[in-house]
């Protein structure tokens, strides 16, 4: 009957927990398939030259290595399998980082890219002009994706297609916001574009300034989950280098404590990120 109560006092508290452990996703991304969402990742940190079986290769390798290491300083295997399950997973979660830092850096230039859209259409630029200009006034971190915009359009002529692929190379959502005000000027006419570019601007720059204050005052609940993570398996691998220590979690109770301490990690860490996480805004058409 005590075994009964437990389990059932367990499912219940990972039934409360499951919104936070497993957020809920919008129909377009369970659409996809396991490969599309990798890629996808690929191609917002960057890397869209690369696929996923790069991707697969470089977390095998970085799983072997983690778990070699962990095997060589303890000899402990159930520590060496952890490690290298952290190991293959370690290189989605830095694409993942990368993702959020280049999201965080290029929310700064938006502003500045509708508004020189503003002036080169009010001064008598075309649409196409008006966006390869920013491969050269455009902000540095953005030129070579409007650079290689003028080259694609002026060899191809269609700016409809060639504003796409701008769109894959910026893989952001506020760049698929103001891409697709200009595709639908560019298709239907656009006389009130540059009201809509002054207004999508101000709207950009109002919730940059909102998300870097919430950020500033959240960025230690990840600080916490980070170094609660962390601590307890540095100190796992502190006690493993003593002999008695290395004896005790090769025995069946120590390898129980190691998967068990494993999965109580990766629960903390998913359930403090979702606390300190704000909402990250989706694109539009990808």
């Amino acid at each position: 009957m005590t075994t009964v109560l437990g389990v059932t006092l367990a499912a219940g508290i990972l039934l409360a927990l499951s919104p936070w452990l497993w957020p809920p996703r919008t129909v377009r991304e369970e659409g996809y398939p396991r490969d599309g969402r990798a890629t996808r990742l690929l191609q917002d940190a960057g890397f869209g030259h690369a696929t996923v079986g790069h991707l697969a290769m470089v977390s095998l390798a970085a799983a072997a290595l983690a778990g070699a290491a962990v095997w060589l300083v303890t000899a402990l295997p159930a520590f060496a399998a952890v490690a290298a399950v952290a190991g293959f997973f370690a290189p989605a979660a830095w694409l993942r980082g990368r993702v959020r830092r280049l999201q965080k850096g290029r929310r700064q230039l938006w502003p500045d890219v509708c508004d020189l859209l503003v002036a080169s259409v009010r001064s008598g630029m075309s649409l196409p002009d008006a966006v390869s200009a920013l491969g050269e006034v455009g902000p540095p971190a953005l030129r070579p994706a409007f650079a290689a915009f003028a080259s694609d359009v002026s060899a191809s002529g269609h700016f409809d297609s060639s504003s796409l692929r701008l769109k894959a190379r910026l893989a952001d959502p506020v760049a698929d916001r103001i891409i697709e005000a200009l595709r639908m000027a560019r298709q239907v006419g656009g006389t009130e574009l540059t009201s809509v570019l002054r207004a999508l601007s101000a709207s950009v720059r109002a919730e940059a300034a909102l998300r870097a204050e919430i950020e500033a005052r959240q960025s230690w609940i990840r600080g916490a989950a980070v170094l609660g993570v962390v601590a307890p398996w540095v100190i796992l691998g502190l006690l493993a280098l003593r002999p008695e220590g290395a004896t005790a979690y090769s025995s069946p109770e120590g390898v129980t404590v190691i998967i068990l301490g494993a999965a109580v990690s990766v629960v903390a860490f998913r359930l403090m990120l979702g606390i300190g996480r704000l909402p990250e805004p989706r694109r539009w058409f990808a």
